[in-house]
């Protein structure tokens, strides 16, 4: 099999990650770009001895450390997501970050992130915790839930909770989750896509977005139908069935970039 066919099942996760971290579709599919023409440009660097997602991930690791100027973005008084996060980045450590997503949200041990951003599995856990601790402190949001399973609503309110965040709805189809934001207007949606009456979470979304902005955490069994390269993608983007560990990941990353948790 050649590298190109080990390295294709990953590619839509890689872009999840590099969405995640980024806050941002375009920009986190520019750095998969340029990792994969690293790839192209000297197959013969790609490591070898290791799985081939982990090489990808570790080709796009190194393309983030070696072009993301951190100090640069906040100085540039950007005002959308990147100037959102520019105001997290004094507390909040970009290694922190890729610890953290990397761990909850992509599923490597603590020893693979290691290997990728070049540290020891205590130090990874360190990071993720460090990150954990100050993204929840800076945040707070009230969250709609957008579920027609009870079990998992109700283990997706649990989490949200343990998180110091309310919820202000559990919704089970497309108008009823539609009315319950127009009331209460949430700081977060966390939404399934299939629904009770067979709609459809995704059209929910696209009304309750047509109202005003909120962040967003799509949550599905199907991730591969969104994860096309065809049309804008959800930032967040959970599988199921999820971890609870990869459900808190993406409401700390997705409220850092929010403007309304924003500290003053």
């Amino acid at each position: 099999m050649s590298l190109g066919q080990d390295l294709a099942p990953h590619l839509p996760f890689l872009r999840r990650y590099a969405r995640a971290l980024t806050g941002s579709q375009s920009h986190g599919d520019t750095y998969v770009r340029a990792a994969l023409q690293a790839i192209v440009d000297a197959p013969g660097d790609f490591p070898r001895d290791v799985d081939p997602r982990l090489g990808l991930y570790r080709t796009f690791q190194a393309i983030w450390a070696s072009t993301n100027d951190e100090t640069e973005n906040r100085d540039a008084g950007d005002t959308g997501n990147e100037g959102i996060a520019q105001a997290r980045l004094a507390q909040v450590t970009p290694r922190s970050r890729q610890a953290l997503l990397l761990t909850a949200m992509e599923g490597f041990t603590p020893e693979d992130v290691g290997y990728l951003i070049d540290a020891d599995a205590v130090e990874v856990e360190m990071l993720v915790n460090e990150a954990l601790e100050e993204i929840e402190r800076q945040t707070h949001a009230d969250v709609l839930i957008i579920e027609d399973e009870p079990i998992i609503a109700m283990d997706l309110e649990t989490i949200v909770r343990d998180l110091g965040h309310s919820v202000n709805g559990v919704a089970v189809t497309r108008d009823e989750a539609v009315a319950q934001a127009m009331a209460h207007r949430p700081g977060l949606v966390l939404a399934d896509i299939q629904l009770a009456d067979d709609s459809s979470g995704i059209d929910a979304v696209k009304d309750i977005l047509a109202e005003f902005s909120v962040p967003v955490i799509f949550i599905t069994a199907f991730p591969e139908r969104l994860l096309t390269g065809e049309r804008p993608e959800p930032t967040f983007l959970i599988t199921k069935p999820f971890q609870r560990s990869t459900v808190k990941a993406a409401i700390s990353q997705a409220l850092f970039f929010d403007q309304a948790t924003v500290p003053a």
